[in-house]
């Protein structure tokens, strides 16, 4: 399963954090490209992050070269169980860990993504930034059931509380959304490294104007704002020229 799609990812470690406790991996053939958001604190949080893009990294299904988008799909879902079960299985000795995480999957011109907890896939469509995934966090939670308004959620002092997680509990579920591509289109999968600190018009400008060369502008405009967390993009494109992922990727 080849997605021919062009790509590009950095992480950086930001302004605050000493450690990076994000986590990112692509696997073009595959049709794959994986954001993870560790938490539990320096190694705890690296080692869930790194759990989860190892196996969805490392993950093979029977006759590839032919295997359909929900059959790629079921592989990830799989990998993420296992990944699931391994951080759970260290945080319930040591002390609770975990990790967002949020995933491209491709083939030709359709995609899907699926996630869990606060990382974020964005799409570019012409002129207009469409955020593809729904934050699982407490305070979103609240909004989506009525009990509280966007604007209440913005200035609420919890409202980076997960609500789901990768190896929190027992069993993750995992939430996704189908799409087609069309000519033009650039998908950001991101840690909250960037998306809770930069405006959504700022991303959605930076993307209109470099595209898949939006990376290191995307990481600049979070240090710009004081980057008080870590902050992974990866962008995805069809028809486009595709570039290495560094610094700290898989």
């Amino acid at each position: 399963m080849s997605s021919g799609l062009g790509h590009d990812s950095r992480t950086h470690v930001g302004k605050v954090r000493k450690e990076n406790e994000d986590a990112f991996c692509s696997r073009p053939g595959k049709g794959v490209w994986v954001v993870a958001d560790g938490m539990g604190g320096h190694a705890n949080g690296r080692f869930a992050s790194q759990t989860i893009v190892e196996e969805v990294g490392a993950m093979g299904v029977t006759g590839e070269a032919d295997v359909s988008l929900d059959d790629m799909c079921d592989a990830v879902a799989d990998a993420i169980a296992r990944a699931n079960a391994t951080i759970n299985a260290r945080g319930v000795a040591t002390k609770q860990m975990g990790s967002t995480v949020v995933i491209l999957v491709a083939e030709q011109d359709r995609f899907a993504v699926l996630w869990a907890g606060d990382s974020r896939a964005y799409l570019l469509r012409g002129q207009s930034l469409l955020v593809l995934t729904r934050d699982h966090t407490q305070v979103e939670d609240m909004v989506q059931r009525g009990l509280m308004t966007i604007e209440e959620a913005a200035k609420h002092p919890m409202k980076h509380v997960l609500s789901r997680a990768v190896g929190v509990n027992a069993t993750v579920e995992l939430d996704g959304i189908r799409g087609t591509f069309q000519p033009g289109d650039v998908i950001l999968l991101c840690s909250d490294g960037l998306s809770s600190v930069v405006p959504e018009q700022d991303i959605a400008a930076i993307l209109s104007a470099k595209g898949l060369e939006a990376c290191d502008d995307l990481i600049a405009a979070s240090l710009d704002r004081g980057a008080p967390d870590n902050v992974t993009v990866t962008l995805v494109a069809p028809g486009q020229s595709r570039r290495p992922a560094i610094e700290g990727g898989q």
